[in-house]
């Protein structure tokens, strides 16, 4: 879609608002809102300025000023607005040098499919995230001084079998048992429709949908795969769409890793192809039908994993998940239909255009821009210095013997040690400008300061079980 395009199409629709949005550094969308009469094609060259100082881990007070440029082609009607509203996903530049901004994360995105490209590895990224998240029906925290506590709620919670609901019907779904029953146990699939047609009357594809496998409303929405910095962009569609369903329905949604104890915790499993030419270049003769570029890219992410994790896992909380000896997979391996290895090679189709890695170590707390950014980075670095990945690992990495288990490298078991392995292994990422200096000093400062010590400083409810009494 060209900007005269989306002219044409407020007056289409009678648009009355247009909502500008860009994502925050830690992957947030931030909005803000003009009068339709004000777009007019000079704003998608020259962008609207904005004061940069108060984004975080942007801009500091004496360099605030930034330009917010919106880009044509992700134009969208938003579906809950009263006010008829077009939104426009958005680029950050510098105000006195026209560039792109190096802390934008979409720009860090576009960067990295550019460097594939003058790679001449291949010219296309095919990214497929399968995102989980909680529908809850009631969610109550807080932390001060003298207090700390969280308190969830759900009508499919197993911990609601006795509570008095006049009447309570039952159907509650019991701890890791909530994969694909139909209801009344899955009580959710009204509201994951909703999500799922409002998805697709604003242009994403949508796969399928269904409850997921932890009670208390775990579910899933699957995107077909689309190019990178695209997929990214739909990401944060996905969970605008999937929040504000939620709370039309008068629902809540988190994306939070592991909100829940006891039961699994919310993955982002994320598939990675890439193509040249229209022609998949995955698909070989070796192991699970891959190419040797493939297993030199599975060499890559296996290798940067720890790294990896501080953009792909990026939450205190992401580490609650990636616990060995769960459902998480922590292991630093590859296999073929294995879930739990790292890296899995899905073997649904025999076609060579459904041949792709699935990296499963993602959880849906990450910035979509950086995260899909990371991992390609990783890839290519595999595949430009032949990075062996080592044998496959086609057993149950969770019946293994303690002595083989040992051997099997594992994920970092804290964000504070991703953040470790971030400082010690970076230049894979910088390659091409992709990832700037700049870029990772202010998110390893960041996370440190806004994460690993906020919540290190402060005292955890379950500190008064264990200790209170001693």
């Amino acid at each position: 879609m060209t900007p005269r395009e989306v002219l044409a199409l407020c007056r289409e629709r009678d648009v009355k608002t247009v909502d500008l949005r860009f994502v925050d550094f830690p992957g947030v969308w931030q909005h803000t809102t003009i009068p339709v009469k004000h777009l007019t094609e000079d704003i998608f060259e020259d962008g609207l300025g904005f004061d940069g100082s108060s984004i975080r881990g942007w801009q500091v007070i004496h360099e605030s000023d930034m330009l917010i440029v919106p880009q044509p082609a992700t134009a969208f009607v938003d579906p809950f607005t009263e006010l008829t509203t077009l939104n426009l996903i958005c680029n950050i530049h510098e105000p006195i040098t026209g560039e792109s901004y190096s802390r934008d994360p979409r720009n860090i995105a576009i960067k990295s499919v550019n460097y594939l490209n003058s790679s001449g590895i291949a010219d296309t990224a095919y990214f497929g995230p399968e995102a989980e998240f909680f529908i809850f029906d009631d969610i109550r925290y807080d932390q001060n001084q003298h207090e700390g506590y969280y308190h969830i709620d759900s009508c499919e919670g197993q911990w609601n079998r006795g509570r008095v609901e006049s009447p309570n019907l039952g159907y509650k779904i019991r701890h890791k048992e909530g994969y694909f029953p139909v209801p009344p146990a899955d009580q959710l699939m009204d509201v994951r429709n909703d999500m799922m047609q409002t998805m697709i009357q604003c242009g994403i594809d949508v796969e399928c949908q269904h409850h997921e496998v932890a009670t208390g409303g775990q579910s899933e929405i699957d995107l077909r795969f689309a190019e990178l910095v695209t997929m990214a962009d739909q990401m944060m569609m996905y969970k605008y769409i999937v929040k504000n369903t939620a709370r039309k329905h008068g629902k809540t949604v988190t994306f939070m890793p592991k909100p829940l104890y006891g039961d699994n915790g919310s993955g982002m499993h994320t598939h990675l192809s890439l193509w040249r030419d229209d022609q998949p270049l995955f698909a070989g003769d070796g192991y699970a039908g891959l190419s040797d570029m493939a297993m030199y890219a599975i060499g890559g992410l296996l290798r940067h994993a720890p790294s990896l994790l501080a953009f792909t896992n990026p939450t205190t909380n992401s580490y609650k998940r990636l616990v060995p000896g769960y459902e998480a997979p922590v292991n630093l391996a590859y296999s073929q239909r294995n879930r739990s290895a790292a890296c899995r090679i899905p073997m649904y189709s025999a076609s060579p255009k459904s041949k792709r890695i699935e990296f499963r170590c993602p959880d849906p707390s990450c910035n979509p821009y950086l995260a899909f950014a990371a991992l390609l980075m990783a890839a290519i670095d595999g595949i430009q210095n032949k990075i062996s990945p080592g044998d496959p690992l086609d057993k149950n990495i969770y019946d293994l013997p303690p002595e083989e288990a040992r051997a099997v490298p594992k994920t970092p078991g804290s964000l504070e040690a991703a953040l470790d392995a971030l400082e010690e292994d970076h230049d894979y990422l910088m390659r091409g400008d992709v990832f700037t200096e700049d870029v990772i000093e202010t998110w390893i400062q960041y996370k440190r300061v806004h994460e690993v010590d906020a919540l290190r400083l402060r005292p955890h409810p379950f500190e008064f079980c264990m200790y209170y009494d001693l």
